[in-house]
């Protein structure tokens, strides 16, 4: 005798969990990945204690060469010893590196 087809369990169900219940939405869904990570503010801690020289690439392509002093949410201050020191805003930046030419002790 063939079960009927309310009897067969559908492949887009899912997994049964012990209890005889198929798991909810909520326990099927991957969880959403945390808004902060920190990578940010690990990173700008590391060079501002190590006053790293860094070289600030802004949307222009203009270059600043500087260490960053501080930083907060949308700006970080760039001191530098060939000008006054600045305020940038983060998002005028395009990138952010390591000054090569620091480390050769030019």
């Amino acid at each position: 005798m063939r079960p009927s087809s309310g009897d067969r369990e559908r492949p887009s169900a899912g997994r049964v969990q012990a209890g005889g219940t198929p798991p909810s939405d909520a326990q099927r869904r991957k969880p959403v990945p945390p808004d902060k990570t920190h990578a940010e503010e690990y990173y700008y801690v590391k060079q501002m204690n190590a006053r790293t020289p860094m070289v600030v690439v802004l949307e222009g392509n203009e270059e600043l060469h500087g260490w960053v002093e501080w930083y907060d949410q949308e700006c970080i201050k760039l001191n530098r010893e060939d000008g006054p020191n600045l305020l940038v805003y983060k998002r005028h930046i395009r990138y952010i590196y390591k000054d090569p030419s620091a480390s050769q002790g030019e």
